[in-house]
């Protein structure tokens, strides 16, 4: 059926049959009888608002033939006999079973052309509560949820500007995902702009049941040997709202209680909300921090297994070249502790609340004394790792950890194989993936140092002071 029938028999055995009613036991369908014409409704169970439909449909019922003798169309019926406000009509019945599919309510009536939509719908959904992976001391305790309607509420609620646009588009074949643009009008790069709603137009999947990152992995750019993350994401509204403000582009996804920041650079890595809720010098202290301990991290294993098999040593350095004898190569630790700390994570995702005291507690003994004391691992391992794995969680971005900690592996396997000019190989590799890394849009991943823009890359670097020209 390409538009709906003036039939209305024709009509309601097409919904009944391709919504599934008596099929499935959610879709919901009442028949009413509106000023002596028949009426039928069709909503899902679960995301339509009860007392809304009930109310209107109580105001229907009490309608008399001559009240209604006159409509002929539903956009006339609408503004008569429709006291919800979010209610549109439409002829297309694609996009009328879409909306039902996206809650809303579809009503059809005898004698009456068109359908009416009425988004009288309510997902249920979780609090706002603080995000896991965002904790700030001060300012706001509220995050994002999976459905993108209080999401855009919580950015409106901060950004009062009629410039801040909200554009919803649909994506996948099959599952009609809401993917909503978010920025400023007069503040957003309208080509940037551009490009991304052509990327985002050309996605060809059937669904995007992974959300933000099924929609990530459509549009961006075939470089799976590259590990740098070609996206940040955020959870918390602040965070997004100050990324809007400064012309970026929020890209949320229903299901997704994150959200995408664009265009996303390796500097924008360095900056954490917490840093925001400080005075300018604590908070450019806490960035110069981070990045200095995650470059370290990077580096550190790879630099100790070359100073453990250099005989170049200045004689203040001998300790890191003395490493007590145990059972496994240096090598052979790094690389296990690498893998058991990634393994400790993995499995601490999947353990209950009520045992992860005992799971922490097991994995340390596993990881400390007990691995000491049996001659597998040296002390020097477990203290350097130790500083890996606590360096990792100072980077608030986890797919930057995981890029970092496979760049690490690769640089000490490099330098176990061929020693200094190894680690001078993968030192110039990791350079050169991080310069031919393509962001999804955008000038480019590094900038601004290239093409260079100096008061960009100071803003990046150093926490500034809140003036008219950077708010």
């Amino acid at each position: 059926m390409e538009q709906l029938s003036k039939d209305y028999n024709e009509n309601t055995t097409y919904f009944n049959q391709i919504l599934g009613v008596g099929r499935s036991c959610d879709m919901v369908s009442r028949d009413y009888l509106i000023g002596g014409r028949r009426a039928r409704l069709w909503v899902i169970d679960g995301f339509g608002r009860d007392e809304t439909i009930e109310r209107m449909g109580a105001f229907w019922l009490t309608r008399t033939e001559d009240q209604v003798r006159q409509v002929t169309d539903m956009e006339t019926f609408i503004a008569r006999f429709v006291t919800f406000s979010e209610a549109d009509t439409s002829r297309n019945p694609k996009e009328i079973v879409t909306s039902v599919l996206m809650g809303k309510a579809l009503l059809l009536v005898e004698g009456v052309e068109g359908a009416a939509l009425i988004d009288a719908k309510e997902y249920p959904c979780r609090g706002v509560q603080e995000p896991p992976d965002g904790k700030v001391l001060r300012g706001s305790h509220d995050g994002f949820i999976e459905a993108v309607v209080p999401n855009m509420a919580l950015l409106r609620r901060r950004i009062r500007d009629p410039s801040l646009t909200m554009e919803g588009r649909k994506a996948g074949r099959r599952a009609r995902m809401d993917v909503v643009i978010c920025y400023l009008e007069d503040r957003v790069d309208q080509s940037l702009l551009k490009e991304l709603r052509q990327k985002l137009d050309a996605i060809d999947v059937n669904s995007l049941t992974m959300g933000q990152e099924s929609v990530a992995e459509a549009i961006r750019p075939k470089q799976w040997y590259n590990p740098f993350p070609k996206v940040r994401y955020t959870e918390r509204p602040d965070t997004a709202a100050a990324s809007i403000l400064e012309g970026n582009i929020i890209l949320m996804i229903d299901n997704s209680p994150s959200v995408m920041i664009l265009p996303t650079t390796f500097f924008d890595f360095t900056q954490e909300a917490n840093e925001f809720y400080f005075p300018p010098l604590i908070g450019t202290y806490l960035r110069l921090l981070r990045i200095v301990v995650f470059l370290i991290s990077l580096f550190i294993t790879p630099a100790w297994y070359l100073m453990v098999n250099s005989s170049a040593l200045p004689e203040w350095l001998n300790f890191l070249s003395s490493p007590g004898p145990v059972a496994l190569s240096l090598l052979s630790q790094l690389l296990v502790v690498e893998f058991l700390i990634d393994v400790l994570k993995l499995a601490s995702l999947n353990t209950p609340d009520s045992l992860s005291n005992s799971f922490s507690l097991l994995g340390a003994l596993i990881l400390g004394d007990f691995a000491v004391q049996s001659g597998w691992l040296g002390p020097e391992v477990l203290v350097y790792m130790a500083f890996v794995s606590v360096a990792s969680f100072a980077q608030p971005s986890y797919e930057m950890g995981y890029a970092f900690k496979l760049l690490r592996v690769g640089l000490l396997l490099l330098t176990a194989w061929l020693g200094l000019w190894g680690f001078l190989l993968g030192t110039f590799t990791i350079i050169v993936l991080l310069a031919t890394s393509k962001p999804l849009v955008g000038k480019g991943y590094l900038y601004p140092l290239i093409p260079f823009n100096a008061k960009a890359l100071r803003r990046l670097l150093f926490r500034e002071a809140i003036s008219p020209d950077n708010t």
